[in-house]
């Protein structure tokens, strides 16, 4: 039989995240100037900055390219940022081997076709709420919150919970 996700969240040590539909509600505010902006949700980056700082290793692989992104899960304490990305495959099986990490310790979130041969090689493929139909067919958890709405933060907040991590990280005084 099957684990169900919950079992699953058990053996997370690794998130890696889409950017846009993930991270982002996949909208783009265009300026004058050409400058593409998005907006991110305070508690997705707050959840991402608690599973760094709780040992989890975080990993951002992303088709788009945008500086401002960049800054952003900088300052968060994500070093593992991969923007641009044209084979999402390629990238993860880069990181994963270079950081020791095997393929079913992690749980990778993603919205569209882009995120759909790298979600098969992972322990946990989860999507936001309003994802595509071809990535939900193979997710084992789809979250009830859509993308740049808190679907990282709550995958998170369920491993971290699953594994006792939630409030222990809390208990600490983290604000």
């Amino acid at each position: 039989m099957a684990k169900s996700y919950k079992e699953l969240m058990n053996d997370i040590t690794t998130f890696v995240f889409d950017v846009d539909g993930v991270l982002t509600d996949g909208s783009v505010l265009v300026t004058n100037e050409g400058e593409m902006l998005r907006t991110m949700n305070i508690r997705d980056g707050y959840a991402m900055k608690a599973a760094i700082e709780s040992g989890y290793h975080v990993c951002i692989i992303s088709g788009g390219s945008n500086e401002g992104v960049r800054i952003r899960l900088r300052n968060l304490g994500i070093s593992d940022i991969h923007l641009g990305t044209p084979d999402k495959v390629k990238t993860f099986n880069k990181y994963i081997e270079s950081h020791n990490i095997k393929p079913e310790n992690v749980l990778y979130m993603g919205d569209d076709i882009p995120d759909f041969h790298v979600m098969k090689l992972t322990g946990l493929p989860t999507c936001p709420q309003d994802a595509s139909p071809e990535i939900k067919k193979i997710c084992r958890y789809i979250s009830h919150v859509k993308g740049g709405r808190g679907a990282v933060r709550d995958v998170i907040e369920q491993v971290m919970k699953v594994q006792g991590k939630w409030m222990e990280y809390f208990n600490g005084q983290h604000d």
